[in-house]
């Protein structure tokens, strides 16, 4: 799975997950350009480049893609997660970041994508769902209102792009092994979570030609457990 000559933008490119995305993309060949807030201090390596930018401001979003130039590969990886309250007692700040972080994000960066996808022909554009997102749990009931609506977003724009030579899949990731889901479980085995390298596998799988005949799909991934 070659990404050469390939342009693959990574949203939420300063987090575990989007580092690790960016990393192995650019091992196959590809040019990445990461999207975030703000970046670490650290030099970009060769063939990356950074570009800060709120992801909520819809123009912003627009701006920072199309500077780019042609995108060939879409990864929307900014999201977040809340847990805590009852559906009841969750506030509306709460479920406006949810949807905020997880939503909009992945609507403004497709939204500045797909029409040169379109003029092309072509295109790849992976969406970060959740385990979660398959059942309503208890005290993330916002997170996870969230994150269904990532899947519906995505079989919705599969069954509408499909034919026009744009493939749009999800990935379902249960917990992910980062420094601050550690933190915050110390008592759980991250044996049994499945490592952003492993993930990252999966979406550029999705991102690449062997997955040409997936449209819509929500693929769980998950290590043991």
């Amino acid at each position: 799975m070659r990404f050469d000559g390939k342009l693959v933008a990574v949203t939420g490119g300063n987090g575990n997950l989007g580092r690790a995305v960016a990393a192995l993309a650019l091992q196959r060949g590809a040019r990445v350009a990461l999207l975030d807030l703000g970046f670490s201090s650290d030099a970009a390596p060769a063939g990356i480049s950074r570009h800060p930018v709120d992801l909520l401001d819809a123009a912003a979003s627009r701006a920072a893609l199309e500077s780019l130039g042609a995108v060939d590969v879409l990864c929307n990886v900014a999201g977040g997660f809340a847990i805590g309250t009852p559906v009841h007692e969750t506030d509306d700040a709460v479920w406006t970041r949810m949807f905020d972080l997880n939503v909009r994000t992945l609507l403004n960066a497709s939204r500045a994508v797909v029409p040169g996808m379109l003029a092309r022909g072509a295109g790849r554009i992976v969406n970060i769902g959740a385990a979660a997102a398959l059942a309503g749990l208890p005290m993330m009931g916002a997170y996870c209102a969230a994150k269904s609506v990532v899947i519906r977003l995505t079989e919705s724009m599969a069954a509408e792009l499909k034919d026009r030579g744009i493939n749009v899949n999800c990935v379902l990731p249960s917990i992910i092994d980062t420094p601050q889901n550690r933190a915050d479980m110390p008592d759980a085995d991250p044996a049994l979570w499945v490592s952003p390298a492993q993930l990252a596998e999966v979406i550029l799988f999705l991102a690449s030609n062997a997955a040409d005949a997936l449209h819509g799909s929500a693929v769980p991934v998950k290590n043991r457990g």
